[in-house]
């Protein structure tokens, strides 16, 4: 009888658990959309529209610059939106470049049924790139992309059209990003539970989830790049973004924010921020 009851009491355990790890796979993507407002003020620009070649209907504000500078597309990080790039828009755009910043799908204005860590939204950005593209006539463009957005940027296309790409904080392979965040929360039991978060994923979102590993992209882009991460992140690790940087080939610039976490660098340190970003674009744009 005593065998019989804890057969039982494994039983109702299990299942808890794996409802419970099905929950967090459905949680973790999950959209996260909201409400935006007006544009601010200092960005005096136009709502814009377009499609992703998803299907998706993407929105967006466009800023219009000098006409003898390029423009620069940014591109927010996971669960955030346009709204996240606001200061970087207003002080590039300042020093005479086009701004672009939108909302990926399952994200902020844009519909979505799920956060695709990249995969997706890697259209999303492609999409974006070529509207920006058609807006300016000086057809030199930039990247700012904070961790989904740099992902994004990497795993599509965006990368071999653009002149240049900062990446903030951008996962080396979503495996490592996952067992990150669940480890941050449970210890050592996430390195049991990532596993089980990924496999949800092919079924859940309908890819594999060895497709978005960007470290293995890096070798083949051939245009400069500029990685920043927090020695203090632990969402994507200093280490992590070191192994970016050395897989990357050069022109390359690599700058380690001291202090900082999974954060947003430009509100960290924003006189440097400024000067770091400014002086890269100047040089490859």
């Amino acid at each position: 009888m005593k065998s019989k009851y804890t057969f039982i009491t494994l039983l109702i355990v299990s299942s808890i658990f794996l409802v419970a790890v099905f929950s967090i796979g459905g949680v973790l993507s999950a959209p996260n959309q909201t409400k935006i407002g007006a544009m601010p003020v200092a960005l005096k620009g136009k709502n814009v529209t377009f499609t992703s070649k998803t299907g998706q209907s993407l929105s967006g504000w466009f800023v219009r610059g000098n006409i003898e500078r390029g423009g620069v597309l940014l591109m927010h990080g996971v669960r955030s939106n346009r709204r996240e790039m606001i200061e970087r828009a207003i002080f590039l755009n300042q020093s005479g470049y086009s701004v672009l910043l939108f909302d990926f799908q399952a994200h902020g204005e844009s519909p979505g049924k799920h956060i695709t860590f990249g995969y997706l939204e890697s259209q999303d950005a492609e999409t974006a790139f070529t509207y920006l593209e058609k807006q300016i006539e000086v057809k030199s463009i930039g990247v700012i992309g904070m961790s989904l957005g740099g992902a994004s940027a990497i795993l599509g296309n965006v990368s071999k059209r653009a002149k240049a790409i900062v990446l903030e904080a951008v996962y080396p392979t979503l495996e490592e990003a996952v067992q990150n965040r669940i480890s941050m929360r449970l210890g050592k039991l996430g390195r049991y539970l990532s596993p089980l978060i990924l496999f949800q994923i092919e079924p859940r979102l309908g890819f594999n989830p060895k497709l978005l590993e960007p470290i293995k992209y890096l070798s083949k882009i051939e245009i400069p790049l500029f990685i920043i991460a927090g020695t203090n992140d632990k969402h994507t690790t200093l280490s992590e973004s070191k192994r970016m940087y050395n897989e990357a080939l050069e022109p390359k610039q690599f700058w380690a924010v001291q202090g900082a976490e999974h954060e947003d660098f430009y509100q960290y340190a924003p006189v440097v921020y400024q000067e770091k970003i400014l002086s890269f674009f100047t040089q490859y744009l």
